[in-house]
């Protein structure tokens, strides 16, 4: 837990997938896919990925003129990358926007995120392809998009970080008794002395049935004898 932090530092898909960053199996077949995943990213991009955007959600029909058009109001841009189907030839609906400056990049993340162009409203994020280490894309299953119909919601970007986990190993530990010795001590005496109450209760139990049968017994045979002790005086009566 000392090194829980908001932000992803390094892409586990394992991670992404939790709340909180905490889980230890996957919870959905995407994640599956991003843990099997064996992505390389691609080493012909250039330019610096500290200065580049990732623009995704695009509409189809968007092309690099109009990205530039909208694009260019935060700030002087160095390169503009539509991602095309290399068979094709069409958009795949995602782009990376380079600036030249850092504070044109911030304020583009900061206004451009969620805004309508061509009737789609678009996300934006840094680049982490070449900066977050171990990234899977969203098509591999990995990312830090989604939407929540979907149920493969994914944590640890800026836009949806970690929650803070709740510290559930203490208390475990507390109520499981592993922390003092008294409390240790109270725990085992405790459950010695259920044990032992329990025995003692089953083998007087035991005892007692015996002694029930007999005592039964032995009222039934006394009211027998009685009976016919009456019976016999009355004969002696009736022979009188």
């Amino acid at each position: 837990m000392n090194d829980w932090a908001p932000i992803a530092k390094e892409y586990d898909p394992l991670k992404a997938g939790s709340i909180d960053g905490t889980d230890e199996e996957p919870h959905d077949r995407a994640i599956w896919r991003a843990m099997l995943a064996r992505y390389v990213p691609n080493k012909g991009v250039t330019g610096d990925p500290h200065l580049t955007l990732f623009v995704a959600r695009l509409n189809l029909q968007t092309t690099e003129e109009k990205l530039k058009e909208v694009f260019s109001r935060y700030g002087d841009i160095r390169k503009i990358r539509l991602v095309r189907d290399l068979v094709t030839g069409f958009s795949k609906g995602y782009a990376f926007i380079e600036y030249k400056e850092e504070r044109a990049l911030m304020k583009a993340h900061r206004d451009a995120n969620r805004l309508v162009i061509d009737q789609h409203e678009i996300f934006v994020d840094f680049e982490l392809e070449r900066t977050l280490k171990g990234w899977i894309p969203r098509r591999l299953g990995g990312g830090f998009g989604g939407k929540k119909e979907s149920g493969q919601l994914r944590f640890g970007g800026r836009d949806r970080p970690f929650r803070k986990p709740i510290n559930l190993p203490n208390m475990k530990s507390d109520f499981y008794g592993e922390g003092s010795a008294e409390k240790r001590n109270w725990s085992r005496e405790g459950s010695r002395d259920w044990r032992t109450r329990d025995r003692d209760h089953d083998r007087s139990r035991d005892k007692r049935w015996p002694e029930r049968e007999r005592s039964w017994t032995w009222g039934e045979s006394e009211r027998d004898s009685k009976e016919e002790r009456s019976r016999g005086r009355e004969r002696k009566d009736r022979d009188r």
